[in-house]
């Protein structure tokens, strides 16, 4: 055993347990969420009385003003949204609390572990698809979305890690993600990098995803699977195996669990293109080139990297 039990002084629990409460009930209401939002950023960051001085019609600062519109989602734009192909009613509502999400993590109140562990499981009950219990969600993990990701109980996600939910991302009860990792559920062509491709990514129960490690579109890491520090893992990880390196390769079962693996070559084959999500895109859409240029030959469909 590693770790013990920290709980906050009485005075300091109330108050912060009464503030998630308060922003909980305010997001299950019909209140509007852009709303809910920018006064719960207003109080976090002290900044109330330039609030309510703009609110009144009084000269505030330029940056003062920049900084307060800030606050509003409904003022800001995030990198999802020039996703062509995503759900615009889901995503509307998502970008609102991914934006609280992002700007309490740049408050100080996010250092303050007990707490803000709390509050992101709150967040994460209204923003993922399904969220379990007792989940321990660090600081500075992003989505693309929120809303395509299900977490199942008792699983931690530490700092910075990125959770891809362009297509669908997966993950069991009891995972432990390490700092910096990255889990992807879309791939871009190899040719045409402008054309995209979602899948369906899936970790499984009591698995360990370790430090700086990639898992790409469409694959799945087994139960109780290990993938190594840096791996990148292209193709499905067996249940109970230790892979390692880029690609990743079982280099082990787990001492134990030689009975119940999966057999080494359960991840030799690749199954991510069973578990692509089609998806279909309007015919007026208004097509965004951000690069530009002629790829210079046909673009041959399932190439991707």
């Amino acid at each position: 055993m590693t770790k013990v039990h920290v709980s906050l002084p009485d005075d300091a629990e109330e108050g912060l347990q009464a503030f998630i409460d308060d922003v909980d009930e305010r997001l299950s209401s019909d209140e509007e969420t852009c709303r809910v939002v920018q006064e719960t950023l207003v109080d976090l960051f002290g900044d109330r009385e330039a609030w309510e001085r703009w609110q009144r019609g009084e000269s505030v600062s330029p940056a003062t003003r920049v900084r307060l519109q800030g606050y509003d989602p409904c003022n800001a734009t995030l990198e999802a949204e020039y996703y062509a192909e995503k759900d615009d009613e889901k995503f509307k509502k998502s970008k609102y609390l991914q934006w609280l999400w992002r700007q309490f993590d740049a408050t100080p109140m996010a250092d303050n572990v007990d707490f803000a562990l709390r509050f992101r499981q709150m967040l994460a009950n209204h923003l993922f698809e399904d969220a379990g219990d007792n989940l321990r969600i660090f600081k500075g993990v992003t989505f693309s979305y929120g809303h395509n990701i299900t977490v199942g109980d008792n699983t931690v996600i530490h700092d910075d890690v990125h959770l891809d939910d362009r297509g669908k991302l997966t993950i069991g009860d009891r995972v432990s993600i390490s700092d910096d990792v990255h889990i992807y559920s879309h791939a871009h062509d190899v040719v045409d990098q402008t054309e995209v491709r979602n899948y369906h990514t899936t970790i499984g129960d009591d698995a360990r995803i370790t430090y700086a490690a990639m898992v790409n579109a469409g694959n799945h890491v087994g139960k109780n699977a290990i993938v190594g520090a840096r791996a990148i893992v292209q193709g499905d990880v067996p249940a109970h195996h230790i892979a390692v390196g880029a690609p990743a390769k079982s280099v082990k079962v787990k001492p134990g669990f030689e009975d119940v693996a999966e057999p080494l070559d359960a991840g030799d084959e690749r199954l991510a293109d069973d578990r692509e999500i089609p998806y279909d895109l309007p015919d007026n859409i208004d097509v965004f080139d951000e690069f530009g240029r002629d790829v210079g030959g046909p673009v041959q469909p399932h190439r991707t990297e």
